[in-house]
C-alpha cells in the first residue's frame, strides 16, 4: 500500500466519523454518551456538528495534501493524547460508553496507518 493510499485510508476515518457528528450529533450523543451525561441543551448538539464539521475538514486535507515521512511523524505523535482522552473519559470518568470508544478504535487504526505511512513516504 502506497503512502498516498495510507493517507487517504486516515482522511476516511475522519470522514466517516466526522461526517456522523456533523450529519447526525444527537444520535453520537445518544450512543456515544452515557446518559447522565447527556444534555437537552441545544449548545450540546452544536458542539457535537462542530466537532464533526472540524473532523470533516481535516479529511478534506487528507484527501488534497501530499504527505510526506515527517506528515505522518508528526499527525502520529499528535495522536497520542487522545489515547489518554479515551482511557480518561471510559475509565476514570465514565462518559464515553462502548460505542463512544469507536473514538479509540478510529485513533488506532490512524495510528497504524501514521506508522505504515511513516515507513512508506518519502522524505
Amino acid at each position: 500500500m502506497t503512502a498516498r493510499t495510507t493517507q487517504y485510508l486516515i482522511g476516511a476515518v475522519f470522514a466517516v466519523l466526522g461526517g456522523w457528528a456533523l450529519l447526525f450529533p444527537q444520535s453520537v450523543i445518544d450512543l456515544a454518551v452515557r446518559p447522565e451525561f447527556q444534555s437537552d441543551d441545544y449548545l450540546a448538539t452544536f458542539a457535537m456538528a462542530c466537532f464533526g464539521a472540524q473532523a470533516c475538514l481535516f479529511a478534506l486535507v487528507a484527501f488534497t495534501a501530499i504527505f510526506t515521512k515527517r506528515t505522518f511523524l508528526a499527525y502520529g505523535i499528535a495522536l497520542l493524547p487522545f489515547f489518554v482522552f479515551n482511557y480518561w473519559f471510559y475509565f476514570k470518568v465514565p462518559l464515553l460508553t462502548e460505542v463512544g470508544l469507536v473514538d479509540f478504535a478510529g485513533n488506532s487504526i490512524m495510528l497504524a496507518l501514521c506508522w505504515h505511512g511513516w515507513r512508506t513516504a518519502e522524505t
